[in-house]
């Protein structure tokens, strides 16, 4: 598959265009709304074409486009790819609410291509083999716990602090901890969230929620004011799971995972993975195949409306039905 890039930004330098060029599929242009910057991003990171503006992209010998930019600008542009009559990789959260997420799905499938959000995190061993003992092992669970916080202290024009941006630390690391609860206990009955502006820019730099289930709730931190965490824990009647570095852990970096079932602790190892390659071949695998991409329109909008009821409840100071 030959992929566009969409803007410099700075995830796709770091992690998904080594990510493309590491696997059996190419990265061949890059756009940005400055043609010498797009110039130097391909030359720096080895992309054979550069185009100085967004739409030229789509005139580029391409089978799909890589959509990083600004949270705000995802539905815009994927749909101007999908126009194209390409298919469209685009960064989580895929669109600022659970509405404009389901349009952007009929969109793309009235255009005939595919969209997948780029949650990563799901496609590595060790999330896989976390929701496996969660539901073969663990019975009845009661409680689950999920942060990822890290701090923006040093960088207060950084885009993740722009309201028309759709930015905050929900949209940005929260979308992530919302993401791990439903995948261990489902979708949730009601929530209730508390959100702080410490920065007073329009969005949330801290933010918590409880998400609540018959017999069992979640809670879930994100934030940009503290230190970097990246965990998760699983409680339940005859055990418990935990992991730590959860969401990011880099290419290199070899991974564990803690449980006790039963009176029995086990440490699970897992050798270091590009998890972004591997959520870049499933895609690619997937349109090749003519079948949905692995993170469905349903797993998409799901998380989105989870999103939804946490704003809707740190707005209202009140609880909020997904």
């Amino acid at each position: 598959m030959r992929f566009g890039v969409l803007s410099t930004a700075g995830i796709g330098r770091k992690a998904v265009i080594p990510a493309i060029q590491g696997s059996e599929h190419e990265v061949v242009a890059v756009a940005s709304r400055d043609e010498y910057r797009a110039r130097k991003f391909a030359d720096e990171n080895g992309i054979p074409e550069s185009y100085g503006s967004y739409e030229a992209l789509f005139d580029a010998s391409i089978d799909a486009v890589y959509n990083p930019l600004p949270n705000a600008h995802h539905a815009e542009w994927t749909r101007r790819a999908a126009d194209a009559g390409l298919d469209v990789l685009c960064e989580k959260p895929l669109a600022v609410d659970a509405d404009e997420a389901e349009a952007l799905f009929d969109h793309c499938d009235d255009a005939g291509v595919a969209l997948m959000e780029a949650f990563m995190y799901r496609f590595h061993p060790r999330t896989v083999r976390a929701r496996e003992i969660v539901e073969a092992e663990l019975s009845t669970v009661r409680s689950v716990s999920a942060t990822f916080t890290f701090s923006l202290r040093n960088r207060p024009d950084d885009i993740r602090l722009s309201p028309e941006l759709a930015g905050g630390s929900l949209m940005d690391v929260g979308c992530y901890a919302v993401s791990a609860a439903r995948g261990f206990l489902g979708e949730p009955e009601r929530v209730s969230a508390h959100a702080l502006d410490t920065r007073d820019c329009g969005v949330d730099t801290e933010l918590a929620a409880r998400l609540e289930y018959p017999g069992a709730h979640a809670q879930v931190r994100s934030g940009f004011d503290t230190t970097k965490q990246e965990r998760y824990r699983v409680d339940a009647e005859n055990g418990w799971l935990e992991g730590e570095t959860v969401f990011g852990p880099g290419a290199d970096e070899s991974v564990s995972l803690t449980y006790r079932v039963d009176g029995r602790e086990v440490t699970e190892t897992f050798d270091a993975v590009d998890h972004y390659r591997l959520q870049v071949e499933a895609f690619a695998d997937a349109v090749e195949r003519g079948a949905a991409p692995p993170v469905t329109r349903e797993e998409t909008v799901a998380n989105a409306r989870v999103l939804d009821a946490i704003r809707e409840s740190a707005e209202s100071d009140a609880p909020a039905r997904p």
